[in-house]
């Protein structure tokens, strides 16, 4: 595996569920047959929006060209009781590890990790019924229909979080972009300065024909990380969903325990689950001789604290398959999984025909509640039955009484969604 090409692991993107089609007023016409009767059909089910994961995809890059997602409406219905096809979904790919959120509120809506996982995100809208559905025996010919119910629409905000093996974590020009490239076939940058790893890379390491171990080099860590300092909280999330971490300390460092330390106080700061990790320690930079004359100290110092580092070279590539070994060892007896958000437990919405009668600058009464309003929308206005039987469903929830106990008055305008009514007792 390379290096990930235009790695970008936040993005934010525009859906929309497709709107339903419109029922149809119409009545049979045909020779020989005066009273046909109504053969409006039904409108067709607006596309939904659906997020899928592709093992393929690594990085939010694609949707630098595309923001947004807008699924097809459904057709309107027909003549001949024809229904009107339904709208196209949309299917947005995601690489695995994606969390999905309403960018405005901030909820939790979907985290995609399973190759292949499929999730209807937003539905469609209803087609509207055609005046054929209306007919009764004492309406037999219905001049009304229903027009589609609207989709939905939000804007997302999708974060990436690398799926790993092993997180290679550690100060900045400790050796984790070295690291990484002795082990596996990545080709991070590498330079002799902070912050050069400006993207996590992700890496393949093969210890035999049976056993590999996917690593993740995570930029470097600076005090104050977890507050969005350096690099920040930008790339310690990528840490979350590892399982074991290789703590990368650079040995020609003043105090390497310290630095040890400082990694783990800012990984605890940002997460405490993630101080909770396994961790191989490796003293990094013994082909340097001052550094290799200072091992023993710095294996004392260590092991004074419970810790046991492992001394490598990640330049003259010494000392890694023990470390790689260390590591699988750890995954496997360590029993810890990584960490998972949990997505919020289901609450049901308020009441559906809730609403709210309030009063416009201009004097106007306005009437505000999802149902309503999307009632609002679904009526064919120039029909004068569709309008009597929106006004019946604003007695039935109780419109009609509040806004006569509100001091609504004769010839006032009430507003519901983008239409305005005027009032007549």
């Amino acid at each position: 595996m390379t290096e990930v090409p235009g790695f970008i692991d936040e993005a934010r993107i525009y859906v929309a569920s497709g709107k339903g089609g419109n029922g149809m007023v119409h009545f049979r016409r045909e020779k020989y047959v005066p009273r046909g009767g109504p053969d409006g059909g039904d409108g067709g089910k607006g596309g939904d929006i659906v997020l899928e994961v592709r093992e393929t995809l690594n990085t939010l890059s694609h949707f630098r060209s595309r923001r947004r997602f807008e699924a097809e409406k459904g057709g309107n219905g027909g003549g001949n009781r024809k229904t009107g096809r339904d709208g196209a979904d949309v299917i947005i790919p995601l690489p695995p590890g994606t969390i999905v959120r309403h960018d405005e509120t901030g909820d939790l809506l979907a985290d995609m990790v399973h190759p292949e996982e499929r999730l209807v995100l937003m539905r469609g809208g209803r087609g509207g019924r055609g005046n054929a559905r209306f007919a009764t025996s004492r309406n037999q010919a219905p001049r009304m229909a229903e027009k589609g119910a609207p989709g939905e629409s939000a804007w997302l905000k999708l974060e990436l979080r690398l799926i790993a093996d092993v997180g290679i974590v550690g100060l900045p020009n400790a050796g984790k972009s070295t690291l990484l490239a002795a082990v596996t076939n990545a080709q991070p940058k590498i330079a002799a300065y902070p912050f050069t790893t400006l993207q996590p890379n992700l890496g393949v390491a093969d210890l035999d024909r049976e056993t590999s171990l996917i690593l993740a080099d995570i930029p470097g860590l600076i005090e104050g990380a977890h507050k969005g300092l350096g690099l920040g909280t930008a790339f310690l999330r990528h840490i979350q969903r590892t399982k074991v971490l290789i703590h990368v300390l650079d040995g020609g460092s003043e105090d390497p325990l310290a630095d040890f330390s400082q990694v783990n106080t800012e990984l605890a700061l940002f997460d405490e689950q993630l101080a909770r990790k396994p961790q191989v320690a490796a003293i990094n930079k013994i082909d340097l001789p001052e550094v290799k004359e200072r091992i023993p100290e710095i294996q004392r110092a260590f092991e004074m604290k419970g810790v046991r580092p492992l001394a490598i070279s990640a330049l003259a590539r010494s000392g890694l398959r023990d470390l790689l070994k260390a590591a699988l060892h750890l995954l496997q007896t360590s029993g810890i999984e990584p960490v998972e958000e949990v997505l919020p437990e289901y609450r049901a919405e308020p009441d559906a025909v809730a609403y709210e009668i309030l009063r416009d600058p201009d004097g106007a009464w306005r009437v505000t509640g999802r149902a309503i309003e999307r009632a609002a929308k679904m009526t064919y206005w120039e029909y004068d039955e569709a309008v009597r039987r929106f006004q019946r469903l604003l007695e039935h929830v109780g419109v009609e009484d509040d806004l006569r106990q509100a001091g609504v008055k004769e010839g006032d305008i009430v507003r519901i969604g983008e239409y305005e009514l005027e009032w007549q007792d």
